[in-house]
């Protein structure tokens, strides 16, 4: 019986293809020999440290080959990674690594001012280990990462060995409450991913983890090209590190960029000097810079060997898409309506004179559309329903059955993850989606879903990007108000807005104020609502 864990099948690879690159950084390139080796002897300091089986190890970095690094260190020895928010502040860092009690931390020597705050309030933590950076040396209460890395290479397998059941948590953002660590095994996450098929190369699931070598030699005997990915969203977001390591499954290399702003210029420099094939991106938030810069510097890149952008985990325009085809009109763009706990919910396509309209999906194999007492939502009713996804699934979020009894249902007999997004079922059987009901504004008893108002300023000539939240209010219990960021010279009045979302929305869902300011989102591309909703009451001057 196969033994689906992430170490495997990279090992698999390593050793059928050891001089190809695995990991690139800048001018740094990594082959999958010494991948697999520094990871390696990354993992056997853990357990020197007393790492035991599915000990947590905390990834406290930027992107960079040291990221997925730790992942593999952590898969080979039995633990059990999870991503960490670095933008966090102390009591944050604190909750996030009591929460997921961390026993080993592998952090950019940058953040080594904020960890050394809280040191002594973690006595679970057994190790930190420093990769250190221009300006910011190892401290000295931390381990050298690159002197580890670098101290021998040979095999490591923990005396626990490994298993399909080892776990890798992904912590959510946390913008609707406090992170909760989604917990996915091994065997789950990779089949939810769609255990090792390459859709586009015609490949089917993995039937063994030796397999995943065969395909890589293969393709390296037959000197194809490797494909190149460039996650531009942060690893420690589900959309860049889940497609990362499918990749490195397929025998690609995963390039990161050195940058720690994004520039949409460095990006698409590397593309063409890399021969890139596929980027990550999360939503407008990098899309929209993307296709400002191209619109500035028409014809500048070329980027012939760019097939696809994939994106997920919040909206993405149709209008943005358009634009970035009218530039590149030979890649796909994949749009992708999932989760951290829930994968391959929906998905659409833009590409060969074809650009998908905002929130409208074809819903996943494994995915329906419920009420919420469990009835499936009959196409072309109208009825509202939550997006749920079956099949491999998480098994919860950590330390947290009450809030995992909430997500993970049971419905028509089977376990369903419904992670709470909206939609409607149309009469072809996609979907409509309406957004998290979590942020659904209740302004004088309608239901309204912020990402929906979104949209509409979005398609308001010269906004970059919008978030709308609601605000207390005597009469309606809450009322929409809409923060704006708008490119140089433009200044819409609430009044133009007003005029332009009447024109292809309810009157209840017209926002009654603005603030025409930068919008606030995660590193991850997402909004941060909460922080949203304060920016907007002290613009205002509203008291919550």
């Amino acid at each position: 019986m196969e033994v689906w864990n992430y170490a495997n099948l990279w090992e698999s690879v390593a050793r059928a293809t050891p001089a190809r690159p695995a990991l690139i950084h800048g001018e740094r390139v990594l082959t999958w020999e010494q991948f697999d080796g520094r990871a390696n002897a990354l993992a056997r300091l853990m357990v020197q440290k007393g790492l035991t089986r599915q000990s947590k190890v905390a990834a406290y970095l930027y992107n960079g080959p040291e990221y997925i690094e730790t992942y593999y260190a952590a898969f080979k020895a039995g633990l059990a990674p999870f991503n960490t928010n670095y933008r966090y502040s102390g009591d944050e860092l604190v909750y996030l690594f009591d929460n997921a009690d961390a026993e080993a931390v592998v952090f950019h020597a940058s953040f080594a001012e904020t960890a050394a705050t809280v040191r002594q309030r973690l006595p679970k933590v057994k190790v930190w280990i420093a990769v250190a950076e221009e300006g910011h040396p190892v401290p000295d209460w931390a381990e050298d990462y690159d002197a580890v890395v670098a101290s021998g290479h040979e095999h490591l397998e923990a005396p626990w060995g490994r298993s399909a059941d080892d776990l890798l948590l992904m912590y959510t953002g946390g913008t609707t409450g406090m992170p909760k660590g989604v917990m996915w095994r091994q065997e789950d996450l990779f089949k939810a991913l769609g255990g090792g098929a390459n859709l586009l190369a015609g490949l089917p699931p993995l039937e063994t983890v030796a397999e995943a070598g065969e395909r890589a030699k293969a393709s390296a005997a037959a000197e194809a090209e490797q494909t190149v990915t460039i996650p531009v969203a942060p690893l420690m977001h589900a959309t860049g590190q889940f497609i990362s390591f499918g990749q490195l499954i397929a025998g690609g290399a995963i390039a990161t960029l050195p940058s720690r702003r994004f520039d949409p210029a460095n990006l698409f420099d590397e593309v063409e000097r890399l021969g890139v094939s596929s980027l990550i991106i999360v939503g407008l938030a990098f899309a929209a810079p993307m296709l400002e810069c191209l619109e500035a510097n028409p014809g500048r890149w070329k980027m012939p060997s760019l097939k696809r952008i994939v994106s997920s985990g919040t909206m993405w325009s149709a209008e943005n898409k358009q634009g970035l085809l009218r530039h590149l009109p030979n890649i796909m763009l994949l749009d992708s309506l999932g989760s951290s706990e829930a994968l391959g919910l929906a998905s659409s396509a833009s590409g060969g004179g074809v650009s998908a309209a905002t929130a409208k999906f074809a819903t996943g194999p494994n995915a329906a559309v419920f009420t919420e007492d469990g009835q499936r939502v009959t196409p072309g009713s109208g009825e509202r329903g939550l997006v749920a996804v079956g099949g491999h699934t998480p098994l919860g979020y950590y330390k947290d059955e009450e809030k995992s009894a909430k997500t993970f249902r049971t419905f028509d007999g089977q376990r369903w993850s419904v992670p709470g997004d909206w939609a409607t079922v149309e009469l072809d059987g996609s979907i409509t989606l309406l957004g998290r009901g979590s942020q659904v504004i209740n302004t004088g008893g309608e239901k309204v879903f912020p990402e929906e108002v979104e949209e509409a300023l979005k398609r308001f000539p010269g906004v970059r990007d919008a978030a709308v939240v609601g605000l207390p209010d005597p009469r309606f219990g809450e009322r929409i108000c809409a923060v704006v960021d708008v490119v140089q010279g433009t200044t819409p009045t609430l009044a133009d807005l007003q005029a332009h979302v009447k024109a292809s929305l309810a009157d209840y869902k017209v926002p009654r104020d603005l603030v025409l300011a930068p919008v606030v989102r995660a590193p991850n591309g997402k909004l941060d609502y909460k922080l949203v909703r304060s920016q907007a009451l002290e613009a205002l001057g509203i008291k919550s």
